[in-house]
């Protein structure tokens, strides 16, 4: 039989936030492993284009070296994936960089010993991966996206989604703490549980359940959550005041972020709930048992890219006219034509050249043409977004927008209206807009050929 294998999961993810009482009930429960997710592709792909952090360096700083403490307390493995958010090579390096800074806080004091760091770097070579898909070694996901040399070549960043494979590798090396790359939301809180023999199907499932923190409980802000993973099942628990997991708010965890509430497809294979079994144990436990983990060969890992798409102003104007309110996609449509003759005439650009993008604030700004509803209030925030091939070009339009986006007419025949700019300027260069060019997997004949294992001793 496995030995029971028990894990924390302070967050969601690091910087998010967390609660500290609950952290340090879940730390005198001496878990076994203390794992915590760094990103995800949520919030578009500015971050992996720039290679950069979407999260507060001082909160990561805060949050990790409460993480690193109770790491050293109990002496266990500390591991963070998809480091600051975006996972690329210069995010495992940021981190590092952090993990300097607060053990050389610890090193003032003469009792602290050394830190053992497995750096894990997902970032790939654009001369390989050409060569991977002269090879048919890549393959689209749906939706299909294009792929080529060309756009190969033009991503900033590439990163491969490591699996539980890359993070047992680490652990393999005796560290501390484990820097990873782009993961899988799962790979760090099932790796240690599938080393050890544990159920497999319990261990994906658990780590999916998990990987958000106390997203799976009735109290989600607060962070925490504990998972028991074994030969037959999981049990998971929030170790917050007042929050509770159900079988109802665990179960429904499936469908976060996935398109299919019962597969989920990771290195490797995929998991299968399908036939899972979800019991309360009391008011705050549940108990799993009943998933499947379906093995797959060949071993493949998602490749995923971001590449320069162009470069962006914008323009924030308020309709509070109610006429002007109640028809504010038709004023939309007629200014929007006015504005490509406008630009033709002026800048000799074709509509092509350039993206005007009209986003109604209080009526379609959300779901644009798929919105549904109706109604709307008594005003309307008119945003518009413009795409061009420089900066430059982005605000020269947006100049010549400006004073029609203020003044402009619903038909020919009445008074010119005026409407709101919020400050001013009225314009703001957002400067460069990155875009995902790849949705692919990468076939590999052995697991680490994607990545790169490092050790660092502090």
């Amino acid at each position: 039989m496995s030995a029971r294998t028990r894990i924390l999961v302070p967050s969601g993810v690091l910087g998010l936030g967390f609660d500290s009482e609950a952290l340090a009930r879940a730390v005198a429960l001496k878990p076994d492993v203390i794992c915590i997710d760094g990103g995800s592709t949520d919030s578009g792909p500015y971050s992996l284009g720039t290679s950069t952090s979407k999260y507060s360096r001082a909160v990561c700083v805060r949050e990790w070296r409460q993480l690193m403490q109770a790491r050293a307390q109990l002496d266990v493995p500390l591991i963070i994936g998809s480091s600051g958010t975006c996972g690329s090579d210069d995010m495992v390096d940021w981190m590092l960089e952090i993990t300097r800074e607060i053990a050389a806080e610890t090193a003032r004091d003469d009792a602290a010993q050394t830190l053992k760091l497995a750096l894990l770097y997902c970032e790939q070579d654009r001369h390989v991966l050409q060569e991977k898909l002269v090879q048919r070694r890549i393959q689209a996901l749906e939706p299909e996206l294009p792929l080529d040399h060309a756009i190969l070549e033009s991503c900033t960043h590439i990163v491969a989604l490591a699996g539980a494979e890359h993070i047992q590798a680490a652990l393999d090396t005796g560290a501390d703490i484990i820097i990873a790359g782009r993961t899988t939301d799962t790979a760090v809180v099932s790796a240690l549980p599938l080393a050890r023999g544990c159920h497999p199907g319990a261990c994906w499932h658990a780590a999916k359940i998990a990987e958000c923190g106390a997203l799976c409980s009735t109290h989600p802000t607060s962070g925490v959550i504990v998972v028991d993973i074994d030969d037959t099942g999981f049990t998971i628990y929030p170790t917050a005041d007042q929050a509770r997991c159900t079988p109802h708010s665990v179960s429904a965890h499936m469908l976060y972020e996935n398109t299919d509430p019962f597969i989920l497809y990771e290195p490797g294979g995929h998991l299968d709930v399908r036939h899972a079994r979800h019991e309360a144990l009391d008011d705050t436990r549940v108990r799993v048992t009943g998933s499947r983990w379906v093995p797959t060969s060949p071993y493949t890992v998602k490749l995923e890219g971001a590449r320069l798409g162009g470069y962006q102003t914008t323009l924030l104007a308020l309709l509070r006219n109610a006429r002007y309110v109640k028809n504010a996609r038709a004023w939309v449509t007629r200014l929007q034509d006015h504005l490509h003759r406008e630009i033709n005439a002026s800048l000799s650009l074709a509509p092509n050249a350039y993206l005007l993008d009209f986003r109604l604030i209080g009526d379609n700004a959300t779901l644009g043409d798929l919105e549904t509803r109706a109604d709307i209030g008594h005003e309307i925030g008119v945003l518009l977004i413009i795409t061009a091939e420089s900066q430059a070009l982005a605000d020269e339009i947006g100049k010549l927008v400006n004073p029609f986006l203020l003044h402009y007419p619903l038909t020919d025949d009445e008074p010119l209206p005026t409407f709101a700019f919020p400050y001013s300027p009225a314009q703001t260069s957002r400067g460069a807009l990155y875009e995902f060019c790849l949705n692919h997997i990468l076939e590999l004949d052995e697991p680490m050929d994607a990545v790169r294992l490092q050790q660092v001793t502090l």
